[in-house]
């Protein structure tokens, strides 16, 4: 076996893996506690590190995961605002979620966002019923997060899928 033959071999095997990391990140989308996007992005890096940058390509799937990262906080923030939740409630819910997720695991900081929505609306309002139906809100928001967050990370698979198509 000749260099161009190893070579070819080693770029068929890369490719290989980053797709499987990228499928599992696209899996890991379905669950909100998995960092999807991110797993996708560190699978172009590494292709990009090994097979040579596409800069237009890989800055938008930077572009997008940065995007789709922040973007599950607005969706859920704004479903919850739609029934009537302070900003207070959601800044603090959203606080309560990053610190939950970094003390605890991503589900001890989904629990701590909700719980906090509720407890901080039960507080102001005092009024469960209306707490609740944040919180609700709140989840339902989530919900609509990972549609948002899947279709980001299929258009940065499919932007991979262009990197190795046009690559020389």
């Amino acid at each position: 076996m000749n260099f161009g033959e190893l070579q070819s071999i080693g770029m068929f095997i890369l490719r290989v893996f980053v797709a499987l990391i990228m499928f599992l990140g696209l899996f890991g989308l379905i669950i909100p506690i998995v960092p999807g996007l991110t797993i996708i992005w560190l699978a172009a890096l590494v292709y990009g590190l090994a097979a040579g940058f596409n800069g237009w390509i890989f800055g938008g799937m930077t572009v997008l995961m940065i995007v789709g990262n922040i973007a599950d906080n607005f969706i859920m923030g704004a479903k919850a605002r739609e029934k009537g939740a302070s900003w207070l409630a959601i800044l603090l819910s959203l606080l309560a979620g990053v610190v939950g997720s970094i003390l605890l695991t991503p589900i001890g900081g989904l629990i701590a966002a909700l719980a906090t929505l509720f407890l901080v609306e039960w507080r102001r309002l005092k009024d469960k019923k209306i707490a609740l139906n944040s919180m609700k809100n709140m989840v339902i928001g989530l919900g609509w997060s990972v549609l948002v967050r899947y279709g980001i990370g299929v258009v940065m698979v499919g932007l991979w899928v262009l990197w190795v198509v046009i690559a020389p």
